[in-house]
């Protein structure tokens, strides 16, 4: 098995939240803009702009993005913190320091289309094992729109997140 997919099943699937890999699973299968390579956050996660709304990252702070409230609300602090949180508990799950190096690698250096969709496979994966065989529909177009209070509205099955 390469080993950006034991780091993804061992180290990082594992701790991440059902609604966050259920809106990767959609956002991967839609190739949400949102989603990037290369990078961990838009704007870049500089202490000047922690405060600033998150407006595209990697798969794995796309995860804490959603977790934060979705796009339109979890700033660059939010995203960089949950992308830093996944890496420092994927490490210490897999007992090697920069363990997470190997999936971010691959992340950022397979072709787009490619890595989208074996990372596709890995969530649909991840969510079968927790039992999720069939994802509650997740609406990523309502993750970033704003209600009167500036809070986002993630609609899974008429559900708030």
């Amino acid at each position: 098995m390469e080993s950006w997919r034991t780091v993804w099943r061992s180290g990082f699937a594992p701790i991440l939240s059902t609604a966050g890999l259920e809106a990767l699973k959609v956002a991967l299968e839609t190739d949400d803009p949102r989603l990037a390579q290369g990078l961990t956050t838009t704007p870049p996660p500089l202490w000047c702009v922690q405060g600033w709304i998150c407006e595209g990252c990697c798969p794995l702070a796309f995860c804490g993005v959603i977790d934060a409230g979705g796009f339109g609300v979890a700033t660059v602090g939010d995203a960089e913190a949950a992308f830093s949180k996944f890496c420092f508990e994927a490490d210490q799950r897999l007992g090697e320091p920069a363990a997470c190096r190997w999936f971010l690698n691959a992340i950022d250096d397979t072709p787009r289309k490619q890595m989208f969709a074996e990372l596709l496979a890995e969530v649909k994966l991840e969510l079968a094992r927790r039992g999720k065989e069939e994802p509650v529909s997740f609406d990523l177009a309502s993750v970033g729109h704003l209600d009167g209070v500036g809070r986002a509205v993630a609609a899974v099955r008429g559900n708030e997140l």
